[in-house]
């Protein structure tokens, strides 16, 4: 067992090799129930778009519907598929059972051939753990066909590969933990800023009134399928972080971890001489139904006409309706731009500047803006568009990822961050 599984990119003939050498390749091993398929689902979570996920049972189960056994068609599959993937630039995550005498051929030889860096992990969870872990699934039919017998009969103790090709993660280690460990080793985050694909559902952004607004049926329409990272705290991290947001809680100063991954890798894109300013991430959904309510009376004074569904889609322009706030699954960030001794630097009107107060420029493209402040924004939007994030186009400093708007933007099936409650 090695104590670091990530090696260097190598030189290899070129009719056997594989990817590049910004491509990672990440091999997960482990019994059924080890939490291979979360690991592989957390790596893409945290990169994004651009990570393959090439899956035992997909292919076997799936595709073929072949039995596990020696020589079966699936495992030459495995490999091309991930040979493919890589070839075509991506990060690709290899998970399975797999066991070791009959899948260490086909994974000796991609590690040997990758171009790129190569991390190989076995998720060791004792049997006593891994049917305890079964027995916690919510889908009864899959418990039904696969019983406790089962896992007992598949069941082979640290299977490992040979050569000490692979770092063993304890049943204790979190999935959080695991994930982080995984990025860290295999040098994921690295890859991740190399570049960040654009959204693929972009709306006229100069024209206010062609904007996808919260409030559109197909925000709301995006499922959620949660992933469980944390809150953190940016202030623990060298950001710096104004107060005009400041709760009692400090709820204010905390985004989910791959939100503040993403915001350390746009501000390194930044010029020399310019920062970001943090104004506002997590937003309790109280609170978020109080700035939603409150802005939707204000309309409803100056339009005492409008109907309820007018002042709804009005309100959500400023305001995100709280049953789908990116703020309140720690997935959005406020920020704007200081110069280096960390004055603020004036982007066309201020943040949190409603339409009516800025005479529509707080929209990011708004056209009454000077050159200086069209210029700055387009520092600040480039940089966080690069980090991943999607803009939310009334609201220059307001950004998000990872959530059910970035997600239909990107037409991603679905979120990966809800609402969610602050420890």
């Amino acid at each position: 067992m090695t104590d670091t599984p990530t090696s260097a990119p190598r030189h290899v003939p070129a009719a056997t090799a594989a990817g590049r050498p910004d491509t990672r390749l990440v091999v997960i091993r482990g019994n059924s129930a080890s939490g291979k398929s979360s690991v592989a689902q957390g790596l893409r979570d945290h990169y994004g778009r651009g990570v393959a996920i090439v899956g035992q049972d997909v292919i076997r189960r799936n595709v073929l519907r072949e039995h596990n056994t020696t020589g079966g068609a699936n495992i030459a599959l495995l490999g091309r598929i991930a040979r493919h993937a890589l070839d075509a630039g991506f990060h690709v995550v290899l998970e399975g059972i797999l066991y070791a005498d009959r899948y260490s051929h086909m994974i000796t030889s991609l590690v040997r051939d990758h171009r790129g860096i190569s991390a190989c992990y076995y998720l060791d969870v004792p049997l006593e753990e891994t049917l305890a872990r079964h027995a916690s699934k919510a889908d009864a039919s899959y418990l039904e066909q696969v019983t406790d017998n089962h896992l007992t009969s598949w069941y082979r103790e640290l299977d490992l590969l040979p050569g000490g090709l692979e770092t063993v993660v304890p049943a204790d280690s979190t999935l959080q933990e695991t994930v982080a460990r995984i990025v860290c080793e295999s040098d994921l985050t690295a890859a991740a800023s190399a570049s960040a694909p654009p959204p693929q559902c972009t709306p006229s952004q100069g024209d206010p009134m062609n904007l996808v607004l919260m409030s559109d049926p197909r925000v709301a329409a995006i499922p959620v399928r949660e992933c469980g990272e944390p809150l953190v705290d940016v202030r623990d991290h060298d950001f710096r972080v104004d107060t005009r947001k400041r709760d009692p809680l400090g709820a204010f100063a905390h985004v989910r971890e791959g939100v503040l991954a993403r915001l350390k890798h746009a501000r390194s894109l930044l010029p020399a001489g310019t920062d970001l300013l943090f104004i506002e991430g997590y937003r309790p959904l109280a609170l978020q139904q109080c700035y939603f309510t409150d802005y939707r009376d204000e309309l409803a004074a100056v339009h005492p006409d409008w109907t309820p569904e007018q002042l709804h889609q009005a309100a959500s322009r400023y305001v995100s309706p709280p049953e789908i706030a990116p703020h309140s699954a720690g997935a959005a960030v406020d920020v704007t731009l200081v110069d280096q001794d960390g004055h603020e630097l004036d982007l066309g009107t201020r943040v949190n500047a409603s339409p009516e107060e800025s005479d529509g420029a707080c929209f990011t493209h708004a056209p009454n803006l000077s050159d200086q402040a069209r210029h700055r924004r387009t520092l600040l939007l480039k940089a966080m568009e690069g980090a991943g994030f999607t803009n939310y186009g009334t609201e220059f400093w307001h950004f998000s990822v990872a959530d059910r708007y970035d997600a239909l933007m990107r037409q991603e099936p679905h979120a990966r961050y809800g609402p969610i409650e602050l420890p």
